[in-house]
């Protein structure tokens, strides 16, 4: 099988590498509007070759977009255009806008929207790295409206690496991922800035930050490039936790104004629950 990656950073990178070591693409093209993303793809074989986006349709059996999510409402429409029995899917965070695009496209059912959940805080060909998504959850969003050949080859694909599959609708995705990936990358974004503003000694911060404080603000390390698009797309979701979010905080705060501490000892424990989900 051949399989074309539109975007070689560190989804469609680790997505090269996995592909192509457990033997369900026997060729891996690669196509990036930044060439030197593709000459370090093409050093570190996460490809075998480059090309452009009209001449990688012609030659691939499937088609990865891993772009950024606005650039990809621009571009799925065009690959729709040209494709005949290939298929197309993406691995991108939002979902609503990117369906909405491409509903009345006589295409539509070449086209399976995936979101596998995965990733580091890391960018770029060079942050790519093998079992990234091993044992991870990837969602397959609005299944009956893609042809069902289609989703067969997307789910072998993910079978194969493996993962768990779920199912749900573009609505309903963009909510949740609301909830468990674009409010945590907000929260680290403002912790950082927050460290940043009251303590100027790098050297300081360099020393004595903990592991708890690494792991809590890694996040912060993300690229902006892919993540405004993401809070453009999702903006109401995101203002809706942002809001409960907000809200939590200005309660820890009041409760430690008022010196009551038995309270905010119970919020802790009511918090320790999410350990039943997150075992």
């Amino acid at each position: 099988m051949t399989i074309s990656i539109v975007g070689i950073g560190l989804i469609g990178g680790s997505l090269a590498i996995t592909l192509k070591e457990n033997g369900f693409a026997d060729h891996i093209i690669g196509v990036d509007i930044n060439q030197t993303n593709l000459d370090k793809a093409i050093r570190r074989r996460l490809i075998d070759e480059d090309t452009d986006l009209d001449d990688a349709l012609k030659k691939s059996d499937l088609i990865v977009l891993s772009t950024p999510v606005d650039v990809m409402l621009k571009m799925l429409p065009h690959v729709l255009d040209q494709v005949d029995q290939q298929v197309v899917m993406d691995v991108g965070s939002t979902k609503v806008q990117l369906m909405e695009v491409v509903r009345e496209h006589p295409k539509r059912g070449r086209f399976v929207a995936t979101h596998p959940m995965a990733g580091t805080e890391y960018s770029g060909p060079e942050a790519a790295i093998p079992n990234l998504f091993d044992h991870k959850y990837t969602v397959i969003c609005n299944e009956g409206e893609s042809d069902q050949d289609a989703i067969h080859l997307v789910r072998q694909l993910y079978e194969s690496i493996p993962m768990s599959i779920a199912s749900l609708d573009a609505l309903s995705h963009d909510v949740h991922t609301a909830y468990v990936s674009h409010i945590s990358h907000i929260s680290s974004f403002a912790l950082a800035l927050t460290v940043l503003e009251k303590e100027h000694d790098e050297d300081r911060i360099f020393e004595l930050a903990s592991s708890g404080f690494g792991s809590t603000v890694r996040l912060a390390k993300s690229s902006p490039d892919m993540w405004i698009p993401i809070f453009r797309q999702n903006r109401d979701n995101v203002l809706d936790v942002l809001d409960e979010h907000i809200n939590q905080l200005a309660r820890f705060r009041s409760l430690l104004i008022k010196k009551d501490y038995e309270t905010f000892y119970k919020l802790i424990q009511e918090s320790n629950k999410i350990r039943k989900i997150l075992s």
